[in-house]
């Protein structure tokens, strides 16, 4: 298969979603490859030809779509393909909801369909996951924040599934924000010595220090950190770490290890502002969604048929 180049729509739809174009060809490129590189789609070719169809993807189950850029972004590659968003990102999705509807040659289409579900059902579980999180501690003041923890080669388009289910994004990379942990304090011969040698560094770049206990709290307040991640602490000590930190002017806290839906607003309301959450990043399940031909559009076939492979 040779890749047909984004449409100016496509470009723009993924700049507006805060998306870089090029980073999301490349993971579609990579996608379709894992696909073709075999070979055409010899199944699809023998049995739909150049028939031409109108399909639908539709939601299984409710949840929170995310991904349809990138969707855009597989059907402009495979060519041949009109297609039309029928609803945007961050949604709230019902079962049997349409949210994308497509059409070209038949053999396209369902060339297109692995790689356009996937991307979608996936991106779609994570913020899924995320708008449960935040609806979870809505109303305590605390944000739902990723992490690094993401899949290789699709950490762009995972945090931004992130965003579309009301979270936020912690650092991208290494070099946009600094997080110095337990092995950077030993390293540096101490938390005062890392947070100098940071700030000697990368003036002006955002600092977080990661702490274990309420000693490192306190180490790390009198050091001058005014971002604390706060790393698998209980409860009762998070809010000691709260009571702490608010004797400084402008601390951050955020609290990080054993996030789940169950425990997320507990953690919440003992005053930290964020709760950094790897799971949504690693562990989300996939939302499911289905291509569905529309009723009618193949012989012998009156209603929609419903396609899973």
């Amino acid at each position: 298969m040779i890749p047909r180049a984004m449409t100016s729509g496509t470009v723009a739809a993924l700049r507006a979603a805060g998306l870089d174009p090029a980073d999301a060809e490349r993971a579609v490129l990579t996608a379709l490859d894992e696909d073709f590189r075999y070979g055409p789609d010899v199944t699809s070719a023998a049995t739909a030809g150049q028939r031409r169809l109108r399909a639908q993807v539709v939601a299984r189950e409710s949840g929170v779509l995310a991904g349809l850029p990138v969707a855009l972004a597989v059907l402009d590659a495979i060519g041949g393909i009109a297609h039309t968003a029928l609803r945007p990102d961050g949604s709230r999705l019902r079962r049997d909801d349409a949210v994308l509807r497509v059409s070209g040659p038949a053999a396209a289409v369902l060339g297109a369909e692995r790689t356009v579900l996937n991307f979608l059902t996936h991106l779609s579980g994570v913020a899924t996951a995320t708008r449960a999180l935040a609806d979870a501690v809505q109303g305590t003041g605390a944000r739902i924040r990723d992490t690094r923890k993401t899949t290789p080669g699709l950490r762009q388009l995972e945090k931004y599934a992130v965003r579309c289910g009301g979270g936020e994004n912690h650092r991208m990379g290494l070099g946009d924000a600094a997080l110095i942990k337990d092995n950077h304090v030993a390293a540096a011969g101490g938390v005062a010595k890392a947070i100098d040698a940071v700030r000697a560094a990368a003036p002006g770049l955002p600092l977080e220090v990661e702490c274990d206990d309420l000693g490192e709290v306190g180490a790390a307040l009198a050091a001058g950190a005014r971002f604390l991640l706060l790393d698998n602490m209980p409860a009762g000590m998070l809010r000691a770490a709260v009571a702490q930190a608010r004797r400084y002017e402008g601390v951050l806290l955020e609290a990080s290890g054993g996030l789940r839906l169950d425990n997320a607003r507990e953690v919440a309301s003992t005053g930290v502002d964020y709760l950094a959450v790897g799971a949504l990043t690693h562990s989300s399940r996939a939302l499911d969604l289905g291509l569905d031909f529309i009723a009618g559009e193949l012989p012998g076939y009156p209603a929609a048929i419903r396609l899973t492979n």
